[in-house]
């Protein structure tokens, strides 16, 4: 079981910078690979991010890319999504995702936080 808790979402204004925090609660932390994924209101859900278990790639969507970095701490059990150059479209519901398998743009992974929201205004 592993249970996963967002942190750093706010308001920003659009050119701004955010910092996501995810905090894992699992022994085995460092044998998932984790992510990130958004849902704006009445769109479908989004891949944002996501890293493999040891850190050592990394893969972002279309719409993120260049403008995002994942991270992650296997010592401190942490993911991060740093966010800059924000834009309004980027105003969504992002949840941390961890999964045993891989996490990716059809790779769902294992478990969900209960996400943090992210609000950009033009």
């Amino acid at each position: 079981q592993v249970q996963l808790v967002e942190s750093g979402g706010g308001l920003v204004q659009a050119g701004g910078s955010l910092r996501l925090s995810c905090a894992a609660s699992a022994r085995s932390f460092s044998e998932y690979a984790m992510g990130w994924f958004r849902q704006a209101p009445g769109k479908e859900r989004e891949f944002v991010a996501s890293i493999t278990s040891n850190g050592g790639n990394s893969l972002y969507g279309s719409s993120v890319k260049g403008r995002f970095t994942i991270s992650r701490d296997n010592v401190a059990n942490m993911v991060y999504l740093q966010m800059n150059s924000l834009k309004p479209e980027d105003t969504a519901v992002y949840y941390c995702v961890a999964g045993f398998y891989g996490v990716g743009p059809s790779e769902l992974g294992d478990y969900w936080g209960q996400g943090t929201q992210v609000t950009v205004s033009s």
